[in-house]
């Protein structure tokens, strides 16, 4: 067994979906005062590059409320693309106000998708304002290759656009880069060498470790699979390269426990007020 670890990485999956709208800056600063160490969430970019939070580059029809107060079916979501509208038009659209059919402890709040530097300002204030330690931030890059300059701007220049604002706001110790899509990992590994990258693999994905780091092409800093894949040989084969191991999504109280036994370094949880219980 793994030793329980002391600077254990509690991340609040897009803030902390299980107790507020996801990806809002509201969720950030309640995930705070729960105590995590790592605010977990996901970039996508409008028609005028501005780097905003939302977990799908469209308004998902769970979260979404339309700025003349009709909701989004299932099935035209998809024609609300984010990255076909200025980012003064995504602040039309709410995002707190409908039940989540998923998170019914949710807080229902009028809010919109903020963009990634307002949400880093509003961070930067609270931690001052409440002296608490600084948080990590764990950044999803949602591209994929069928989906190129559809839904989102190509690899590398959605690379640069994000670190741009991470530059501007002078984030960069404190952020570390996400993806399913090797691709951006790989042009940030290249161009941005001093930045953590972290390889998000999906539950379906049955390939070994050894064959999933050949496809990345280099060591990533953290391997962040579905917690149904992490089994101590998983483990034992990660921390031997020096990996960090950081599954995600857990909700019960019992499989976080049973995970830090085995000896992961860290969780990704939509209540990560379980952490603390």
């Amino acid at each position: 067994m793994g030793q329980m670890n002391s600077s254990f990485d509690k991340e609040g999956h897009r803030g902390c979906r299980g107790l507020m709208p996801e990806n809002t800056i509201p969720a950030m600063l309640h995930a705070l005062d729960i105590g995590v160490t790592t605010l977990e969430m996901d970039v996508v970019f409008t028609k005028d590059s501005v780097a905003i939070l939302s977990h799908e580059p469209f308004f998902n029809h769970d979260i979404t409320t339309q700025p003349d107060g009709r909701l989004i079916e299932a099935t035209e979501e998809k024609t609300f693309n984010i990255f076909k509208m200025t980012f003064a038009e995504t602040q039309q659209y709410d995002v707190g106000l409908k039940p989540h059919p998923h998170f019914p402890q949710q807080q229902k709040i009028a809010v919109h998708k903020p963009s990634l530097g307002a949400m880093f300002d509003s961070v930067k204030a609270y931690m001052q304002q409440s002296k608490r330690p600084f948080p990590y931030f764990n950044i999803e890059t949602k591209t994929n290759p069928l989906s190129d300059n559809v839904y989102h701007p190509a690899p590398a220049a959605f690379v640069d656009l994000l670190m741009k604002v991470i530059k501007e706001k002078q984030m960069e110790p404190y952020v570390m880069i996400q993806s399913f899509d090797p691709r951006t990992l790989q042009y940030l590994h290249q161009h941005y060498p001093s930045i953590p990258t972290v390889l998000l693999i999906e539950d379906f994905d049955k390939r070994t470790l050894d064959v999933q780091l050949k496809a990345l092409g280099f060591i990533p800093t953290v391997y962040s699979p579905h917690y149904s894949l992490v089994n101590e040989e998983l483990l034992q084969k990660c921390h031997q390269q020096k990996i960090k191991v950081i599954p995600w999504t857990v909700n019960e109280k019992e499989a976080i426990t049973a995970l830090q036994k085995l000896g992961v370094d860290g969780i990704i949880s939509d209540y990560p007020n379980l952490f603390n219980e």
